[in-house]
């Protein structure tokens, strides 16, 4: 099965790159794949209080991911998976795609701020999308939910 990519962080940009991913994933009978990446500077304390650091961020990143799970099992009748990863947001993110051969799409949620441009993710991943060995979509963070189920 082709599944689709999409990275869940705290941007207003994500839920447009959720919603596109199981939109997509539902007409084309594909499934979706949410990935999550705990930066690896989050935890430069004490060994004891980065591990709770570590396990604090694991439960809200589960938490967020369960509002737009249960969204797209309900909605969509897509039933997500999630992968929490540590490190570099890019280098996780290409070394998922390399380590998982079902992903098919990676979906990215472009910021719609003018003056500070479409995003990091967008932006270094755009710089080596011709290496990748997958297409990248990029979903406008200020499209409607209407237009997104119109061009979906």
């Amino acid at each position: 099965m082709r599944k689709f990519l999409v990275v869940l962080d705290d941007s207003t940009e994500c839920l447009n790159a959720m919603r596109f991913a199981a939109l997509r994933a539902n007409h084309t009978r594909g499934g979706v794949e949410v990935l999550a990446v705990i930066p690896p500077d989050e935890f430069n304390h004490w060994i004891g209080v980065g591990d709770i650091m570590r396990e604090e961020a694991r439960e809200r990143i589960e938490v967020h991911f369960e509002v737009f799970a249960k969204w797209m099992r309900d909605k969509q009748s897509v039933d997500p998976g999630l992968v929490i990863r540590e490190g570099e947001a890019v280098d996780e993110i290409i070394a998922q795609i390399a380590e998982d051969p079902e992903i098919g799409v990676l979906v990215l949620g472009a910021s719609s701020d003018k003056k500070k441009g479409p995003g990091p993710l967008v932006t270094q991943l755009s710089r080596s999308a011709g290496t990748l060995p997958v297409p990248i979509t990029i979903v406008p963070g200020d499209l409607s939910k209407e237009r997104l189920e119109a061009i979906t």
